[in-house]
């Protein structure tokens, strides 16, 4: 009877753990903000410049100043790239032109 019980509680153990295992963590905002600034800043090309990141369910908002369009939209490219990312609003301005509006 023993032996039963034991045999029974390690097989919910083992199917628990596995339930648990195949189970992805869930990708929310806050997640998605910190892979951004990561790879942001991790970035060769882009990586000086202190972009301003906001996301709201999964919509990204880059805000900032770059010296190149080519910059600009490397940051926006590099936000997309994120897993959960829906889409990304660029408000990144060139520093001779002044913010975006």
């Amino acid at each position: 009877m023993t032996k039963s019980i034991a045999i029974a509680l390690l097989v919910c153990l083992l199917a628990s753990a596995l339930v648990l295992a195949k189970d992805p963590s869930k990708i929310n905002d806050d997640t998605i903000t910190d892979q951004i600034r990561i790879n942001l800043a991790n970035d060769k090309v882009i990586g000086a410049y202190p972009f301003e990141v906001s996301v709201k369910n999964g919509v990204v908002t880059l805000a900032g100043t770059t010296d190149t369009p080519g910059q600009r939209s490397r940051a926006a490219s590099v936000a997309k790239k994120v897993k959960g990312v829906k889409s990304v609003v660029n408000n990144i301005a060139l520093k001779n032109e002044g913010p975006k509006k």
